[in-house]
């Protein structure tokens, strides 16, 4: 019979250790994964830095036993602390080489901000927040320096078709029933993602130039449509090609619950016309910042993004929303796409305004009976 293969242990290039609450906390951010652990586990950790025997290790640590030791290995490579030679590498460990100067600060923060818990029961959202109010008042949302020498400015400027989308710009959580024309849809993505001219710069090649400001002009954020009630088109999965302004049809068929399921059960958004999911090709940014801080560049980017896109739906009078409360891995999955090298950050939404309903009552979710839901019982 032939001899079974030695199984070796190295470290996870992608750890990171810290205190909490007096506990030693060892996290692997690419695969989520982590224990708390006793401070030998830094040793132990420390010793494979490189494809090792387990009992190598136990004339290295002599005042514990062989049988502790391999516990301890055991112990570690099951929350891939370790990893071992006969198991496949993690895909994101496998991937995640393309984010080796950003790490670890920015790819700590990246990967352990995904697939978060949400609570959507408005109620529940609703106790909550009373019981902040009880432990301290809500922080004062402006600032002022009373003892600084003032100057009163002139009031700002109010007429205009800019500042009153400006002002009327709202997040919408309830939308009129009805379809937004295709021409709506192809005005919003294309003022806020089209190329609106080529710059070349030599030797590098052509550089895009859009609505918003892009670190390096790289342009790292792609738009993909959600669509459930567009005009012209059926219900699907689309990437908006920046270039050509095209939809490009990658997915057939949409449901309510499949968009709440993307927003976490925010079953309010799902009556929405559409979605735009925005992820980033961190490549495009880490070809030309190779430092973690740039991550903050992306993030930026998506910010400056969504709001062109709640003043174009607003200006065209439709319901525009966003929110950050979203299920990474499951849009990346229907995307197609690693999470990795592309990844999504932001999902925003639009749909018809309800007629008859002031803002400040449209913003308060329903029940998907059509009852208004109750911040409190």
């Amino acid at each position: 019979m032939p001899k079974a293969k030695r199984v070796l242990f190295r470290r996870s290039p992608f750890l990171v250790s810290y205190w909490n609450a007096g506990a030693l906390i060892f996290e692997n951010y690419a695969t989520g994964k982590g224990a708390t652990a006793a401070p030998m586990a830094v040793e132990v950790l420390n010793f494979f830095s490189r494809w090792r025997r387990a009992e190598a290790i136990f004339p290295h640590l002599p005042q514990y036993s062989p049988s502790s030791l391999r516990s301890a290995i055991k112990g570690l490579a099951r929350h891939s602390l370790l990893q071992r030679s006969d198991r496949k590498e993690h895909p994101v460990e496998r991937a995640i080489v393309t984010w080796k100067h950003w790490n670890p600060a920015a790819g700590f923060f990246h990967f352990t901000g995904r697939d978060l818990p949400f609570e959507a029961d408005l109620v529940r959202i609703g106790r909550y927040m009373e019981g902040l109010t009880h432990e301290k008042a809500m922080p004062v949302p402006v600032k002022h320096y009373p003892q600084a020498t003032q100057v009163q400015l002139p009031p700002a400027a109010g007429d205009g078709d800019f500042p009153r989308v400006l002002t009327s710009r709202r997040t919408w959580r309830r939308f009129a029933d009805g379809k937004v024309a295709l021409g709506d849809l192809g005005t919003v993505l294309g003022l806020t993602w089209g190329v609106r001219e080529w710059v070349a710069v030599p030797p590098l090649g052509r550089f895009a130039v859009k609505t918003s400001p892009s670190g390096g002009a790289l342009h790292p954020i792609e738009a993909y449509v959600v669509a459930r009630d567009v005009e012209g088109i059926s219900p699907g999965i689309y990437h908006y090609d920046a270039s050509r302004h095209r939809l490009e049809l990658l997915r057939r068929g949409m449901t309510r619950d499949r968009m709440s399921d993307y927003v976490m059960g925010q079953r309010w958004f799902a009556d929405a016309a559409a979605f735009v999911l925005m992820t980033a090709v961190f490549t495009r940014t880490q070809w030309k910042y190779r430092y973690p801080r740039a991550y903050r560049v992306v993030l930026a980017e998506a910010g400056h993004l969504c709001q062109t896109f709640c003043l174009t739906a607003t200006w065209l009078g439709l319901a525009p929303f966003c929110t950050m409360a979203i299920a990474d891995s499951k849009i990346d999955r229907d995307l197609g796409i690693d999470g990795v090298t592309e990844g999504v950050l932001y999902v925003a939404g639009l749909g018809k305004k309800p007629e008859g309903v002031d803002w400040k009552t449209a913003s308060l979710p329903i029940e998907p009976t059509g009852k208004k839901r109750k911040l409190r019982k």
